[in-house]
């Protein structure tokens, strides 16, 4: 084999590597998360599921949106919605807490039970990579982008495609939202 025929086959294996790798992550179940209680959560175990995706802060003017996202979990969780909570202090710092207070407060002042996962960023270059998986998909009714505020929503189907973004001001029971969710878990 010529030195030319071995480079080439090295450059198209190398290639090969990095569009397997760039894609590694297609899906929202793709990815392995840090859970509130600092345990590696592997999403895959979502598949079949429609998951609404917020990003969640304690001392936010829309922290009682917590309500309603609990509500929404308890009405839908046994038809296959899961609400995933990743709390954020990128917003005017309004999440300082530890992992403990986050989880304490969650409990005390709302009887969170949906998954909660450690804090995260969510925007920006140090974004974490499942929030940049997020924001580059267009979907409606907010399209593709950086998250704009605490208590932007994601949802995403049993497949694992993100299907949906909403803004922070849109409340967990808005008809169109749960209009979508509701088509998902037909």
């Amino acid at each position: 084999m010529s030195k030319i025929s071995f480079s080439m086959l090295a450059l198209s294996f190398l290639l090969g590597f990095a569009v397997n790798t760039a894609n590694a992550h297609d899906h929202l179940t793709d990815f392995k998360m840090e859970s509130i209680e600092g345990k590696t959560v592997d999403l895959a175990q979502f598949k079949g599921k429609a998951i609404l995706v917020v990003n969640v802060a304690s001392e936010c003017g829309l922290t009682p949106q917590y309500e309603g996202l609990q509500a929404l979990y308890e009405k839908y969780k046994d038809k296959g919605l899961v609400v995933l909570g990743f709390p954020c202090n990128q917003f005017h710092e309004q999440e300082p807490g530890t992992s403990a207070e986050i989880q304490s407060f969650c409990k005390s002042n709302y009887d969170v039970s949906f998954p909660m996962f450690a804090k995260v960023k969510v925007k920006g270059d140090d974004a974490c990579p499942l929030y940049k998986h997020l924001t580059a998909a267009d979907t409606k009714p907010k399209g593709a982008g950086k998250v704009s505020w605490n208590f932007e929503k994601f949802l995403v189907d049993g497949h694992g495609h993100v299907v949906g973004r909403y803004g922070p001001q849109t409340e967990p029971d808005d008809a169109a939202l749960t209009q979508q969710i509701e088509s998902l878990l037909k």
